[in-house]
Parts: structure tokens; C-alpha cells; sequence
């Protein structure tokens, strides 16, 4: 699902089924970043009582996970970690791949990024985020969905009880057309470009006035 389904065009997106699943009663919604984790997670699909529900993405994108790499429902992975974290990223599937990218970007301009992977969508792993909240008190959400009701409206539920976190949600907020996967990305702006200049922007709003 999502813009990265390329030429096949916006009847095949269904960028808003993260928000669909998510308002099911009891339901588990799951998105995997490469083909390792996207097995752990059907086996725990198998396992839950009640809907559930897998986004995947089409393209091929690098694997990240051994193949006996540990997933849990309602977990998190935290790929990127400092003590000098000046903002969190935030991303799943294919827009977690954008979002290290974007991470080793902002570290050749001397900001130190964390990146997560939220591939329980839900239950999300708010201990996690708030942790990061409060540990860099500055959050970039990036899905290949619409602004409603998909992971970024999760993490800013987990956030809610949070004080002096800024965020900033990227997704999909026009209706994309048919083109290259990386094109499409960069066109609806939830490329890693778009998340270096959105975390740039809250890391300058964060430092001292002179």
C-alpha cells in the first residue's frame, strides 16, 4: 500500500487503511520494514485472537533484520541511538527506510538523529516514544498515508500526556498520481529530503536565540 506502489497509480494505494484498521475494535494493525520481520509478524497474527491486520510495500528496499530477530506485539526497534539525539524519527515500512537515510544525512550536517521503527502500529509502543520525547523533546512522524488517522495520529496519542515535545508529521496530504516509486516519495514529501528539512526546522526552532 502507499504511494510507493509506483506506476500502478492512486486506485491501488489505499492510503487511508491504516486508519480503517486502526478504528476496529480489538484489532492489531502491524507494518513490517523488510521480509525477516514481515515473517516474525504474520506468526504473531496467527497468534492474536481477534482482526488483524498487515500493511506491507511493494518496492524492494534493503533488508534489515536477521532473519531470528525478536518481534513482540505492542513493540518497537530503536535503530539509531545517542545520548547526543537532538530529534527522533519516526517511521514503518517503506518510510522507515527514508528515514535512515534522512539520519545519515542530518549526521554529515553534525545532528544526531534517532530513528524507530514502529512496526506495531497498534498497540504502539508509547513507553518508547515517550522516552524519546523526552530524551530529544523533538519528533518527525513520516507515512506513506494520509494525515489522518495513521501512524502519526498513533505516536501523537501516545504523546498526548507529554509536555515541551514539538512534532512534526509528514504524509501524504495530495492525491498522487502514477510514476516511480522514489519520484512519488518525493513528490508527496515523505522522502528522506523532506524529513531532513523537517527535522532541521525543529532542531533550529529548538536552539537558543542569540
Amino acid at each position: 500500500a502507499g504511494a510507493s506502489i509506483g506506476e500502478d497509480g492512486p486506485s491501488q494505494m489505499a492510503l487511508e487503511d491504516l486508519a480503517a484498521f486502526r478504528a476496529v475494535h480489538s484489532s492489531i494493525v502491524l507494518y513490517p520494514s523488510d521480509p525477516n520481520q514481515a515473517a516474525s509478524l504474520v506468526r504473531i497474527m496467527a497468534d492474536h485472537p481477534g482482526i488483524a491486520y498487515m500493511r506491507t510495500h511493494r518496492g524492494a528496499t534493503p533488508t534489515i533484520y536477521a532473519p531470528d530477530e525478536p518481534f513482540e506485539l505492542g513493540g518497537s526497534k530503536v535503530l539509531r541511538s545517542s545520548d547526543d539525539d537532538q530529534v527522533t524519527l519516526v517511521g514503518a515500512g517503506v518510510t522507515l527506510h527514508e528515514a535512515l537515510k534522512a539520519a545519515d544525512q542530518l549526521d554529515e550536517q553534525g545532528i544526531a538523529a534517532r530513528v524507530i521503527d514502529v512496526y506495531s502500529v497498534k498497540p504502539i509502543d508509547e513507553d518508547t516514544l515517550r522516552q524519546a520525547a523526552a530524551e530529544t523533546g523533538a519528533i518527525v512522524t513520516v507515512e506513506d498515508h494520509w494525515p489522518e488517522g495513521g501512524l502519526g495520529d498513533a505516536v501523537l496519542a501516545a504523546l498526548a500526556e507529554v509536555e515541551a515535545v514539538r512534532v512534526r508529521k509528514l504524509a501524504v496530504s495530495t492525491m498522487p498520481g502514477s510514476g516511480k516509486p522514489q519520484e512519488l516519495l518525493h513528490e508527496v514529501g515523505i522522502d528522506a529530503e523532506a524529513i531532513v528539512a523537517a527535522a532541521q526546522d525543529l532542531v533550529r526552532a529548538a536552539a537558543p536565540s542569540r
